[in-house]
């Protein structure tokens, strides 16, 4: 299933995307996608309804944040060996967990805010990962039953304060809209295998970004077992697994965002991403 969230930004419903591309409405069956909603028996149940029998949602409406509640945003730097060699870092030895204020989060068409001062901003295209039900001390073999679905992520980091000292990543990446999500949420039962899922980015029509999964250093069963041993993890929480080579630190010469820019990001079997940015005034 492709599962989506429609409409104003603090006024969207539960939605779902039919064979033919069209939304239908699912707030008669439940009220947003979040906690509970997220788990295996709610989507067992979404998925035996008949989509032509739910209401069609007409027009072009705004596709936010496909899930309602974030708890918490994690990421994961360096999890691909190329683009550990194009920033000059060491291959890590056991995956780098980093967070993001989950007040960043944002729709995959809404615009990236670049605030006044911030003049090295980095776009990083990501598959991300949704945590379905309660994580806790899971093991490697059992670690995708708790994976809710993937989206696309694009991790957004003002440069400039990330490298400007320790523990300063979580500044550098949760400002307001620095965390794009979506088009959808799309099921595990569509992604069988996460670890062969084809990303790129372009930006003003340049592609910046190509790679795949199969490259990443620690997969995502890996990764769920991992940050389960030193944190529950619980439904909702999203977890970007590292950016493939070729994001704007590491070009020579370097490429930063800027107002006017606009990017598409894509990851095979998961949509989209139409984002332009603006100046945050």
């Amino acid at each position: 299933m492709k599962l989506l969230r429609y409409g104003e930004p603090g006024q969207e419903k539960p939605g779902l995307l039919d064979a033919t591309g069209k939304i239908r409405d699912l707030s008669g069956v439940v009220s947003d996608l979040s906690g509970e909603t997220l788990g295996t028996e709610s989507f067992a149940r979404i998925k035996a309804i008949d989509p032509e029998t739910l209401p069609l949602v007409e027009g072009s409406p705004r596709l936010g944040v496909p899930i309602g509640v974030v708890p918490k945003f994690l990421g994961i730097g360096l999890n691909y060996r190329d683009h550990a060699e194009e920033t000059g870092m060491p291959i890590p030895d056991a995956p780098i967990v980093f967070c993001k204020a989950s007040s960043c989060v944002s729709g995959a068409t809404d615009p990236v805010l670049a605030p006044e001062g911030f003049e090295r901003m980095d776009y990083e295209v990501e598959l991300a990962v949704v945590i379905g039900s309660r994580a806790k001390n899971v093991g490697l073999d059992e670690a995708l039953d708790y994976v809710a679905g993937y989206c696309i992520g694009n991790d957004i980091s003002e440069r400039r304060v990330q490298r400007g000292g320790p523990g300063e990543w979580i500044k550098a990446k949760s400002h307001d809209s620095f965390g794009p999500l979506g088009p959808w949420l799309v099921t595990t039962d569509e992604i069988p295998d996460p670890q062969n899922l084809a990303l790129t980015l372009d930006l003003n029509g340049e592609r910046m970004q190509t790679g795949n999964t199969s490259t990443m250093i620690f997969g995502v069963a890996e990764l769920v077992s991992y940050i389960s041993k030193y944190m529950t993890l619980v439904s909702g929480d999203v977890i970007t697994t590292g950016t493939p080579p070729g994001v704007g630190m590491a070009r020579k010469p370097r490429v930063f965002l800027k107002p006017g820019d606009e990017m598409v990001l894509t990851v095979a079997g998961l949509g989209e991403q139409n984002l332009t940015v603006v100046a945050d005034e």
